[in-house]
C-alpha cells in the first residue's frame, strides 16, 4: 500500500490518509463505509449486510441491495436472506407469505401451499338423514384441495363446513305427527282411570244383585 502500515489501508493496492483504500488486491471487494459526514474506502473479502460483491475487470465492489428489508443479496434485484421477520419468497421479502403460499419457519421462507378451490353451495338442511320431521338440522358446504403443499408439514385449510339450519318441513308428509311424551302420559292416565271406574262400577252392580 502507498501509505505504509496504517490498518486503514489493510488489503489495498492504494491507499490515502483521509480516504482509506482507493484500489484493492485482486480477490477483495473495494466497499465504500461512511460515518456521518466522512467516507473512506476499505478492502474485504466479503460484503457486509445489504450489500453484495460485484465482480469486475477493473475492481471488485460492494454494491448495495435494491431490495427492501434485504440482509445480503445475490444481485441488486434478488435477495438471499432476508432482515429479521421477514420472509424470503423469489428474491423479495414480505412480512407474510402470497396467497397460495405457506411460511417455513425454519427457513422463513415461502414455500408452495395447499391450494384449495371454491366453496360450493350449501346443501340442503337434514338430521338424521332425514329433511323433514325436526325443527332445526345441519346444512353443509365443501371444497376441493387443487394442489397438494410442497412439504407435508404445511397443513391444508378446512374442506368441508356446518351451519346450523331451520327445516323448509317441521312434518313429514304422510308420517304420524309427534306428540309431546307429557300428552301421552296425561291420555295414559286417563285412559287408566275410566277402567279402574268402570271395574268398581261392575263390582257395584254384581254385589247389588247378591244382596237382592
Amino acid at each position: 500500500a502507498s501509505y505504509g502500515q496504517n490498518p486503514i489501508c489493510k488489503g489495498c493496492l492504494s491507499c490515502s490518509k483521509d480516504n482509506g483504500c482507493i484500489r484493492c488486491q485482486h480477490k477483495l471487494f473495494f466497499f465504500l463505509r461512511r460515518e456521518g459526514m466522512r467516507q473512506y474506502g476499505e478492502c474485504l473479502h466479503s460484503c457486509p449486510s445489504g450489500y453484495y460483491g460485484l465482480r469486475t475487470p477493473d475492481m471488485n465492489r460492494c454494491s448495495r441491495c435494491r431490495i427492501e428489508n434485504c440482509d445480503s443479496c445475490f444481485s441488486r434485484d434478488f435477495c438471499t436472506k432476508c432482515k429479521t421477520g421477514f420472509y424470503s419468497h423469489r428474491g423479495r421479502c414480505f412480512r407474510g407469505c402470497p396467497p397460495g403460499f405457506a411460511a417455513l419457519e425454519e427457513l422463513m421462507e415461502c414455500v408452495e401451499g395447499c391450494e384449495v378451490g371454491q366453496w360450493s353451495e350449501w346443501g340442503t338442511c337434514s338430521r338424521n338423514n332425514k329433511t323433514c320431521g325436526f325443527k332445526w338440522g345441519l346444512e353443509t358446504r365443501t371444497r376441493q384441495i387443487v394442489k397438494k403443499p410442497a412439504k407435508d408439514t404445511i397443513p391444508c385449510p378446512t374442506i368441508a363446513e356446518s351451519r346450523r339450519c331451520k327445516m323448509a318441513m317441521r312434518h313429514c308428509p304422510g308420517g304420524k305427527r309427534r306428540r309431546p311424551t307429557k300428552t301421552k302420559d296425561k291420555k295414559k292416565k286417563k285412559k287408566n282411570l275410566m277402567e279402574r271406574a268402570q271395574k268398581q262400577h261392575s263390582i257395584f252392580l254384581a254385589t247389588d244383585k247378591t244382596s237382592q
